[in-house]
């Protein structure tokens, strides 16, 4: 096993989860190049390319388990637009209408004020916010 295979299954242990082929592979691939926002289908066309055989249904079953493990954030909207963000700081992010990207942007760059009364018996977890971005007209 490679020196970022063995960090990768330990990651993984530490997060609860075993470390099967499929998980280190994927782990490998989402958290191996730094911060980054990946959709199951974008994760699963990598993992095509990079002539892994895994079906999408198991990408999106690893993500959902990755997510439940603390090891991603799922940023959703649109109601059927979800993606994967491995960086589980308390965060904000641009969304690019041109490219359909998300784009982070930090918690020290935007301030949010006069939040509503909150229903009793609850706190906030955080707060999401998408910020659409389009290219200026001429």
């Amino acid at each position: 096993m490679m020196l970022q295979e063995q960090h990768m299954a330990e990651r993984l242990r530490l997060a609860g989860l075993r470390p099967t082929r499929q998980r280190l592979a994927l782990a490998t691939m989402l958290f191996g190049a730094g911060d980054r926002h990946v959709s199951a289908e974008s994760l699963h066309q990598e993992a095509v390319a990079a002539r892994m055989d895994v079906s999408l249904a198991t990408v999106y079953n690893t993500l959902n388990q990755f997510k439940a493990a603390g090891l991603l954030r799922e940023v959703a909207f649109e109601g059927d637009r979800t993606f994967f963000d491995t960086n589980t700081s308390n965060h904000f992010h641009y969304f690019l209408e041109e490219t359909g990207s998300l784009v982070d942007i930090g918690i020290d760059d935007l301030e949010v004020k006069g939040l509503p009364d909150l229903p009793p018996g609850t706190e906030i977890d955080r707060i999401d916010i998408i910020i659409r971005l389009r290219k200026t007209r001429a």
